[in-house]
């Protein structure tokens, strides 16, 4: 397999770390020209096959972070032989080309579009103004030619008029809010590396060694669904972020410290994260 990879490298076109193509198109092209498949990769690097098909997809967005598409798509590209470093640059661009349409959008405008109308959110804006300005004038004639009328009307329609405005706008805020990921017990468990070189060993309580490797930076390990009571064995358990269903959660501590036989299911990892008062004794 070696053999057949080293000729297929070989034979692909230098064009793979210059193109102008998007980074998950560059990141296929060479997988495929080293006949491997994204089994093989995921085998290697320890990442998802989900996220190594979201990588070769440009869906960057459905990783869990920013930090998670630089790092995974850095140990794609050292897998399948391109310049890591070239590949981190690029997803930095393409994660920044998709935060400006994602604000542009947002704002209801697109670049270079300036005869595009308003968005409804700024026209509401505008109508709750007029009406305020209307109100002024309004109160402002009625005390001009009518003296022995008094202002306390007038205020009472401002004040009629404004919450209805203050309403809409905190209803489209809720609306527009999107949903964040949520920490379940029944979530997939990912530690993913934040510093290179860092060994861990997961296995069950008393049962089969699950994985043990020294990880790099970007590095994923998903513990699997059906494992018992799993266990974690390390010296930098700070250099490891988790999620739970996609969701960020505490890492195991913040500095340096030997961890051994420590519980890493969702449920033991949810707990520590509200863990419970301790008892209230008597004298």
């Amino acid at each position: 397999m070696e053999d057949e990879h080293d000729a297929a490298e070989q034979d692909a076109p230098d064009l793979l770390e210059t193109s102008t193509a998007g980074v998950g198109d560059r990141l296929r092209s060479a997988r495929e020209a080293r006949r491997m498949d994204l089994k093989e990769i995921a085998d290697q690097t320890r990442i998802p096959l989900r996220h190594l098909s979201a990588i070769e997809a440009g869906d960057f967005a459905a990783l869990p972070s920013r930090t998670y598409a630089i790092g995974f798509s850095r140990s794609f590209a050292r897998a399948v032989g391109l310049d890591e470093t070239s590949i981190a640059d690029a997803v930095r661009e393409e994660l920044a080309d998709n935060a400006a349409r994602a604000s542009a959008s947002a704002s209801g405008m697109e670049p270079g579009d300036s005869a595009k109308l308003p968005s409804a959110g700024l026209a509401r804006f505008a109508l709750v103004a007029a009406l305020i300005l209307a109100a002024g004038l309004i109160a402002f004639f009625t005390s001009y030619f009518n003296a022995g009328e008094t202002l306390p009307p007038i205020i009472a329609q401002e004040t009629q008029t404004a919450p209805p405005a203050v309403a809409q706008t905190e209803m489209a805020a809720t609306q527009d809010a999107p949903e964040a990921p949520v920490a379940g017990p029944d979530g997939a468990v990912v530690f993913t590396a934040l510093e290179d070189g860092v060994w861990v060993r997961f296995y069950e309580d008393g049962g089969d060694r699950l994985f043990e490797d020294t990880m790099e930076v970007g590095e994923s390990f998903e513990l699997p669904g059906d494992t018992v009571d799993p266990r974690i064995n390390t010296g930098r358990p700070d250099a490891f972020a988790i999620t739970i269903g996609g969701a960020q959660v505490p890492k195991l501590a913040e500095t340096p410290v030997t961890m051994g036989d420590a519980a890493v299911s969702a449920e033991a990892l949810l707990s520590r994260e509200t863990p419970q008062a301790p008892p209230i004794t008597g004298d």
